[in-house]
């Protein structure tokens, strides 16, 4: 497939299962844990959802919706029936997920106001959907311990990525310098203008010199933000080793034909998800 990559760092890979296309990352391949995130193409939905749409709440079929998450959980290797959704509201809230949650989301609501999961229990796949914010993926793979995070710019401002390695320290006895991780596929810089006010934000919790490395100003009070490299610095500033890292060089918004970017459909699309999974030993 001809994807616009963003630089050459060609840090993801494509797979291609019985249809369904989806990315992985070399270091968290490398470390023995499932993981994957999504793309439009492999599932049934139609129209703006078409065809691998992960959401039940922006219009499209539940039925659909169902079957786009059985089939993807075929392709890659976990049971889509024990998933466990994240419903998101850009914060910071960290959930520990175990065993009696298996469904949440997927067979009953899930809790609510969550944008981390992480869990140290195998067989069971957690979920974390997104259309151009940042999917962060985390893997001990010391004290077997699998996490993600939704990072929209919000999320970045308040350092989610930081609160889930501090979390998986404190409560699974993590070493930072440990942990495999991933900046997934999002929105890009030369896609990503912000106004001021986004701006202002991000120059409150950066020095200037790191404001100069993640932002363009372009005048007129705007901006082109780059979340990407913004995540790479909250992560290794976290005590994430940047031989541990992958960075992404997907964007959603360039390759919105194969991508649910909300930007480039001006809200008319379905959801991406990144997915990982500790698979139960044989």
């Amino acid at each position: 497939m001809d994807w616009i990559y963003a630089n050459e760092n060609h840090s993801t890979v494509e797979h291609e299962k019985n249809g369904v296309v989806y990315l992985t990352f070399p270091k968290l391949d490398e470390a023995g844990v499932v993981h994957a995130f999504s793309t439009r193409m492999g599932g049934v939905s139609c129209g703006e959802f078409s065809t691998m749409n992960f959401s039940f709440n922006r219009g499209d079929d539940r039925e659909k919706v169902l079957e786009n998450y059985r089939r993807f959980g075929d392709a890659v290797g976990f049971p889509y029936e024990d998933l466990v959704l994240s419903a998101q509201i850009h914060e910071t809230k960290i959930r520990k997920v175990t065993e009696k949650d298996k469904g949440d989301g997927i067979l009953r609501e899930t809790i609510p106001g969550i944008d981390g999961l992480v869990t140290d229990v195998a067989g069971i796949p957690m979920y974390t959907s997104c259309a151009d914010c940042v999917p962060l993926i985390f893997y001990d793979p010391e004290h077997e311990v699998a996490a993600m995070a939704h990072s929209g710019w919000r999320g970045t401002v308040a350092r989610i990525g930081k609160k889930m390695v501090e979390y998986m320290a404190s409560e699974y006895g993590s070493d930072p310098g440990k942990i495999i991780a991933a900046i997934g596929p999002s929105i890009c810089r030369a896609c990503y203008e912000v106004s001021q006010d986004v701006a202002d934000a991000f120059s409150e919790i950066f020095d200037e010199e790191d404001v100069k490395d993640i932002m363009d100003d372009k005048g007129n009070g705007k901006f082109q933000l780059d979340l990407w490299k913004a995540n790479e610095k909250i992560l290794m500033g976290a005590g994430i080793q940047r031989e541990h890292l992958d960075i992404t060089d997907v964007c959603t918004c360039c390759n919105s034909d194969k991508l649910f970017s909300h930007r480039a459909s001006h809200g008319k699309r379905g959801n991406l998800g990144a997915f990982i999974y500790i698979k139960p030993r044989a």
